[in-house]
């Protein structure tokens, strides 16, 4: 359970991008109180695992709903995955996020509360990190490695919290460069991991 908890949490730390949330929510409430920033963050951090867990448990019984195997969507998963860790390996996604963030910025009305939109949805609990979430819990044989995945996501999103209440600090401490080298590094990592879930799907599909 361990081995599951650990691997689980660096899948979903890598693919939520905890270190790439911090600066664009730095950027995002720079003009907010701390006591507001650290509401925005929680909010964020709430809906987000809600939406996760939601995906999580009902993931699975929707796909047979609508008739997608678990092996098409293992592969389809995989590749989205692949997409997001070759934007973070070349930088677009840290371009795509702060566009966002300025679209957000130039409408004032929204821009007061940014927990929901961009925070919660879709910079944490965007397509790739649902996707991941879904085929880890597929991967499981019972209850009790289901709670092992949860709890892994629920340690993730207390460092994305943390992260995001003390993101100026951070900020200022890493500079651009460094998280840009820390997300380069995730990014590959992430690929790698897309590829074994790509990988598992075509086994599974072609039962070898």
């Amino acid at each position: 359970m361990i081995s599951l908890f650990i691997s689980t949490c660096i899948s979903l730390f890598v693919v939520i991008d905890v270190p790439g949330c911090a600066p664009i929510f730095a950027s995002l409430t720079k003009n907010a109180t701390s006591t507001e920033q650290r509401t925005m963050a929680i909010r964020a951090v709430l809906v987000s695992s809600g939406i996760l867990v939601f995906f999580g448990f009902l993931g699975e019984s929707f796909l047979r709903a609508v008739g997608i195997g678990l092996a098409a969507f293992r592969i389809a998963g995989g590749i989205l995955v692949l997409l997001t860790a070759i934007e973070m390996v070349f930088e677009k996604r840290t371009q795509k996020r702060e566009d966002r963030a300025r679209q957000v910025k130039k409408i004032p009305e929204e821009a007061e509360d940014i927990s929901v939109f961009p925070m919660a949805i879709p910079m944490i609990a965007g397509p790739g990190s649902i996707a991941t979430i879904m085929l880890l819990i597929s991967k499981t044989e019972n209850w009790e490695q289901r709670i092992t995945v949860f709890g892994a996501l629920g340690a993730i999103q207390i460092m994305m919290v943390i992260s995001l209440i003390l993101a100026g600090p951070i900020m200022r401490v890493l500079g651009r460069r460094a998280e840009a080298m820390i997300t380069r590094v995730l990014g590959l990592i992430l690929a790698a991991l897309a590829i074994q879930f790509i990988l598992d799907g075509l086994k599974e599909f072609f039962h070898f």
